[in-house]
């Protein structure tokens, strides 16, 4: 069985083909995080991760394959044509209809996240952005927009430009009656942007049921998004989640 990487000392690993599977790994243990939170929804859901030595390629989930049972070896390389390089399976065309377009708008960007999550995709039909009304989320306030419009499974890759240009240089948008997409200089960020995210939805759904939540002062929640919604908090953040995968499911280095 493979062993994890640790992270690199620079920031990424000089020799390419180190930094290649320090983020597949990364990229298997996030599908394996998202099968663990329930974020499955039949095929729909993809992470990317660039790959290191062509930036107009990414490494993907394989198109209807359960997140829970995803390996290194399963990632698929997909070039900016859709493309399959590097593979045996088909590539949902969602996926690179999304990411591709987000990718190439932001080269500040390694990885990016969506799933039809329960919560994303409930607070997604309300068409408004989350209220600063938890510590958790300020790391989104004034840092995640809203792609006000729905027509139909994102087939296209002019309805992804349509997306990444909603998105813009903030970690994540709300997609209207869709769910959500987060992004990051790192799988590890991508994935936990997603993961607090979905849980930011569920807590907004819920106090709003209980009541009218009261925001935090926009003062506060942007010395909080400071404070929670940084590059090291978000890698940070997904430490404990890597090590319990890795205790739990090894398999996926695989």
């Amino acid at each position: 069985m493979s062993s994890l990487l640790p992270d690199p000392p620079g920031g990424a690993y000089e020799d390419i083909e180190l930094e290649r599977l320090y983020r597949k790994q990364r990229l298997a243990a996030g599908f394996r995080l998202f099968g663990r939170f329930g974020f499955d929804e039949g095929v729909a859901g993809h992470i990317t991760a660039r790959d290191p030595e062509h930036p107009n390629r990414f490494w993907v989930n394989p198109f209807a394959m359960a997140f829970s049972q995803i390996k290194v070896s399963d990632l698929l390389c997909v070039d900016d044509a859709g493309d399959v390089v590097v593979g045996e399976r088909p590539v949902n065309r969602a996926a690179f209809a999304i990411h591709s377009q987000v990718h190439a708008a932001r080269p500040d960007v390694v990885a990016a996240a969506h799933a039809h999550s329960v919560y994303g995709k409930s607070f997604s039909s309300l068409g408004k952005l989350l209220d600063p009304i938890t510590q958790d989320v300020c790391a989104f306030y004034d840092d995640h927009s809203l792609f006000d419009d729905y027509t139909g499974v994102v087939l296209t890759t002019e309805e992804g430009k349509r997306i990444a240009h909603a998105l813009g240089d903030a970690k994540a948008v709300i997609l209207r009656n869709h769910g959500n997409l987060t992004v990051g200089a790192s799988v590890q960020e991508a994935v936990w942007w997603f993961i607090t995210m979905e849980r930011s939805c569920q807590a907004q759904l819920l106090a709003m049921s209980a009541g009218d939540p009261i925001s935090i002062d926009p003062e506060f929640a942007t010395l909080t998004r400071s404070q929670v919604g940084s590059v090291f908090a978000g890698r940070l953040s997904f430490q404990p989640l890597l090590d319990q995968i890795v205790a739990a499911q090894p398999d996926f280095l695989d």
